[in-house]
């Protein structure tokens, strides 16, 4: 049995903030019905994509299922509010003050469920000066500090790639999540949960954060190389990926080195004796390790260093990942079936779990479930859901 099961969250959630807290609980076997709105539903459906449904929603939003109902219209409202007692938790990461609008607050349906987990992610939380301004991930990278550290040193600012400011402010708020409900288990009490994504991000600036005595104050953008101790490497034949990145933060690993790459005399080189030394002679340093790297391939120069005990990894580019055989022999590659395009690859759950591993499903179509989930949990008759579908408040996978 997997996890969380028999947890059931209700997901109204956008783009990657919020659908990657709740995919996350999903994998550990939560039920996650994502509430979108008839006829347009999550804007991460319509993102640029190279397929249709969307690459993106694809990959933020599997093994949930979908409910398409207009919670602005007080039916839509009044059809939430009864299916809320039916839930544990309710997710949602819109614009500062949407829910309240909306008359969907913490207040509002506490009242309704007493024992609800009810969470929000915003940019900058629901307090402080900051409280209403908009945020994206990009934005919270700017104000987290992580963007004044990437780069290199004599360029500017650059903004990581990857989109930590959503899916890591997700997963933090998916362990909240968690929490709570193991306290409602202990208690009957349910609780609000707010997380903020610039203060989320900083808790991946630590490391670099104490850093500060170090530089007396400002730590400095530091490029793909620290000291004598790691550095990204060119490799064969010199493609814009063809790099390895290569770390050796003790005397072992840097004997170990020397002795891979069959430089044994660099051991005798009054430069590279001790980490400060190698610290100091940086440049002679990598350049000499660098003509061992040019004349190899990158997964050569990794596999004969990590087997020489060297932490050593290959620069994967994106389409790397999915033909790693690492990463296929552990299954972490998925094969999709889906019915309104041909089958495609989606990267796996990174959590392995031995009592309970749910297997990866596609994501929902736009109001998919609406029907199934209406007449479950409240009970809905053929009528009453002709109805509701003529009037625009609830959409399934035809008519949303």
């Amino acid at each position: 049995m997997p996890a969380l099961d028999g947890l059931r969250i209700l997901d109204m959630t956008l783009y990657e903030a919020g659908p990657s807290c709740t995919q996350m609980l999903a994998w550990l076997g939560a039920d996650v019905v994502k509430l979108e709105r008839p006829g347009s539903g999550d804007p991460g459906r319509a993102a640029p994509a190279t397929a249709a449904p969307s690459d993106y929603f694809e990959a933020w939003n599997a093994n949930k299922r979908a409910l398409a109902l207009a919670v602005d219209e007080a039916p839509g409202r009044e059809l939430l509010l009864r299916l809320i007692p039916r839930f544990d938790v309710f997710v949602e990461n819109y614009s500062h003050g949407v829910v309240n609008k909306l008359g969907i607050d913490y207040e509002t349906v506490r009242k309704a469920n007493p024992r609800i987990i009810y969470a929000q992610i915003k940019g900058f939380g629901l307090t402080g000066p900051h409280s209403q301004y908009k945020c994206f991930d990009m934005i919270a990278q700017a104000c987290s500090g992580m963007t004044s550290v990437t780069g290199e040193a004599d360029g500017p600012p650059v903004k990581p790639a990857a989109t930590v400011g959503d899916s890591g402010t997700g997963v933090q708020l998916a362990l909240a999540i968690a929490s709570a409900y193991i306290q409602v288990m202990r208690t009957g009490e349910g609780q609000h949960i707010e997380i903020s994504m610039q203060e989320a991000l900083t808790y991946f600036m630590r490391g670099i954060v104490s850093l500060r005595s170090r530089f007396g104050g400002v730590v400095p953008r530091l490029g793909n190389r620290f000291g004598g101790m790691v550095e990204l490497l060119p490799c064969k034949p010199g493609g814009p990926n063809d790099y390895v990145n290569i770390s050796m933060v003790t005397d072992r690993m840097w004997e170990a080195l020397c002795r891979a790459i069959g430089a044994p005399e660099l051991l005798d080189d009054a430069r590279f004796r001790s980490t400060e030394l190698r610290d100091q002679n940086a440049d002679a340093l990598w350049s000499r390790i660098g003509e061992w790297t040019r004349e190899r391939d990158k997964f050569e120069c990794m596999r004969v260093l990590c087997e020489a005990g060297v932490p050593a990894g290959a620069v994967q580019d994106t389409d790397d990942l999915f033909r790693d055989p690492h990463l296929q022999d552990r299954d972490f590659v998925q094969q999709i079936d889906h019915p309104k395009r041909e089958p495609f690859e989606l990267l796996g759950n990174p959590i392995r779990m031995s009592a309970g591993h749910p297997e990866i499903s596609r994501a929902p179509l736009l109001g998919e479930h609406s029907e199934e989930i209406l007449r479950q949990d409240l009970g809905l008759s053929d009528a009453e859901l002709k109805l509701l579908r003529t009037r625009g408040i609830v959409g399934t996978s035809e008519t949303a």
